[in-house]
């Protein structure tokens, strides 16, 4: 079988229901965290509001059984309609450790869908998430939804009374056209000085298909 992962991006409270729909459609793995979506309407700004809490559920299932949900979720939650939530899938190209599923039963996704758009994530110590952000903008980006983690990097530790600590993270995710993802990359690594050590991480990965983007 051909496996995906697929991310979608709620708003606050709106997990639970993604993760009921899943269960009704036979799949069960899902991991839910929490973030901010930046999002850029002239209405938010105006009421000071440019922030939004959301959910992200990245969810790993069989291409075509993922891909049914996310049609099911799309339809249930007006995807169609502007920041009522997004989805969207990326291709495994290898699964361990999950129960159901090992190397002789697991295809790699060969990605060979015509692709519009890329998935760019971008790990920085926390606080700078925003700068990121601004970098992505001038790039043409529309904004990014930001989650809080921790890293254990060699460059990544520091020391206080001796002890070693490791530093929150944030980690922001970009879903940008794949015409303009260099741009943004090449903005956020020169203002970040992502090449020099511990300074972050960006890597990027096709998307197959999207829902309720714009």
């Amino acid at each position: 079988m051909e496996i995906e992962l697929g991310f979608v991006i709620v708003g606050d409270g709106q997990g639970s229901r993604v993760l009921q729909t899943a269960r009704r459609s036979g799949i069960t793995g899902a991991t839910v965290f929490f973030g901010m979506s930046t999002v850029n309407t002239p209405l938010l700004q105006f009421l000071g509001i440019g922030e939004t809490r959301k959910e992200i559920i990245l969810i790993g299932a069989e291409k075509n059984a993922l891909r049914e949900l996310l049609d099911t979720l799309a339809r249930e939650l007006s995807f169609k309609k502007q920041n009522h939530g997004i989805a969207f899938t990326c291709p495994v190209t290898g699964l361990y450790g999950v129960r159901g599923y090992s190397e002789s039963n697991v295809a790699c996704s060969k990605s060979e869908e015509e692709t519009m758009y890329q998935l760019i994530c971008i790990i920085v110590e926390r606080g700078f998430a925003e700068d990121v952000i601004d970098a992505a903008k001038a790039a043409g980006s529309r904004g990014g939804t930001v989650i809080h983690g921790r890293g254990s990097g060699i460059h990544e530790t520091s020391k206080l009374f001796a002890m070693e600590i490791e530093p929150e993270k944030e980690i922001v995710i970009i879903v940008s056209e794949k015409t303009v993802t260099d741009g943004i990359v090449a903005s956020i690594r020169d203002k970040m000085k992502i090449d020099e050590p511990g300074k972050g991480v960006i890597f990027v990965q096709n998307v197959t298909a999207t829902y309720g983007l714009y």
